[in-house]
């Protein structure tokens, strides 16, 4: 029992090193404010932002809820340890099981202090495009995809495909991604870069060797509260028919938009099956999301408190190298984090790889 005692007590000191640091009663406050916007009469007159002050409102008190758990079941298992210890009792078997959660719970904690940044507890804009190299980028393109829906998924965030452009033959050209969900721009905000394939070609009758490339963006979701100013008079709005398959709007009505900002050029489409209205909207938050981010790219010097060291989601700046012939590895070039579990990465074990960047 011995070791066991010590490892909870360890754990213990360093749950109390981090409690100060998790702004829990900023976070009860927070609840307070929430909790009285939901109880407005008029909140459901804009859904968007409803949704938006409901998901805030779980959030808050689903992390207040499990740090005040973590702090009970902390004390309750030192309590047992001690006791069985004082009785010579061997109640290691029933006890570890607790710790090795406990431990899991507080490391998971321990991450978020990671991240403090402006935008890190706010949702997520994620993008995915294909490099060159037709169908076989256009293919991994899409693993990519399916690789972070399932990372999503696993952690309890919502996701929605805003746009999307298929590929002629396999896979997709490019995709957007809106991501609701507790600091999902913080785990995000390192994926963005060059991610490389090496594998057997399933596109080539010889099964050749070959190497893919696709690019993550990543931006934080800026809200329309004048932090980032868009001027009517410099926008250029076209409406256009929808090229997806499926879906009773799709190829019938133009509800598809594309919004060009004319003072820096950027050109945002969005192509759904919702309506031209709530197309616009979603149109908007991206434009939103790029102009923050060229503004933060001209401010270098505050670059550092808000994303870390600022590197744009070019080619140039590969990230991770996901090897599936003639060995397996999935390995990160920045943390040197490196995995054989290939299938489980591409499934969405991407966690380990995450916080390893994080705390670099």
């Amino acid at each position: 029992m011995e070791p066991l005692l010590e490892k909870i007590k360890s754990l213990k000191l360093a749950w109390e090193s981090i409690l100060p640091k998790l702004g829990l009663d900023a976070k009860r406050q927070q609840i307070l404010v929430l909790e009285a916007r939901s109880l407005k009469e008029d909140l459901w007159n804009d859904p968007q932002t409803a949704k938006r002050i409901m998901t805030e409102l779980a959030e808050a008190q689903n992390e207040l809820r499990v740090a005040e758990e973590i702090s009970f079941r902390l004390n309750s298992v030192l309590e047992l340890a001690d006791m069985a210890r004082a009785e010579k009792e061997d109640l290691a078997p029933e006890i570890e099981p607790e710790v090795l959660g406990l431990a899991a719970d507080i490391a998971s904690f321990e991450n978020k202090i990671f991240l403090s940044g402006r935008y890190d507890a706010g949702n997520a804009i994620f993008s995915v495009h294909a490099g060159q190299g037709g169908t076989e980028a256009m293919d991994w393109a899409e693993m990519l995809l399916r690789m972070y829906l399932r990372y999503f998924e696993k952690q309890g965030w919502s996701a929605e495909v805003i746009d999307e452009s298929k590929g002629e033959e396999a896979g997709i050209k490019s995709a957007v991604v809106e991501v609701v969900g507790r600091y999902a721009y913080g785990y995000l905000k390192k994926e963005a870069g060059t991610h490389r394939l090496v594998r057997q070609s399933p596109f080539n009758a010889d099964k050749l060797r070959q190497t893919s490339f696709a690019l993550v963006e990543v931006m934080p979701v800026i809200e329309e509260t004048g932090e980032v100013v868009v001027r009517a008079d410099d926008l250029k709005v076209d409406a256009f028919r929808s090229s997806g398959a499926g879906g009773q709007n799709v190829n019938k009505v133009n509800s598809a938009v594309r919004i060009t900002h004319l003072p820096t050029g950027i050109v945002v489409s969005v192509q759904t099956e919702r309506s031209q209205l709530q197309n616009k909207e979603y149109a908007m938050r991206i434009l939103r999301a790029k102009i923050w981010e060229i503004e933060e790219a001209k401010r270098r010097g505050e670059i550092a408190s808000i994303k870390g060291e600022y590197k744009p989601a070019s080619w140039g700046t590969q990230i991770r190298s996901y090897v599936l012939h003639p060995y397996q590895l999935v390995k990160d070039l920045r943390s040197g984090y490196e995995s054989v579990d290939t299938a489980g990465v591409l499934d969405g074990d991407l966690q380990p790889f995450i916080e390893a960047e994080l705390k670099i």
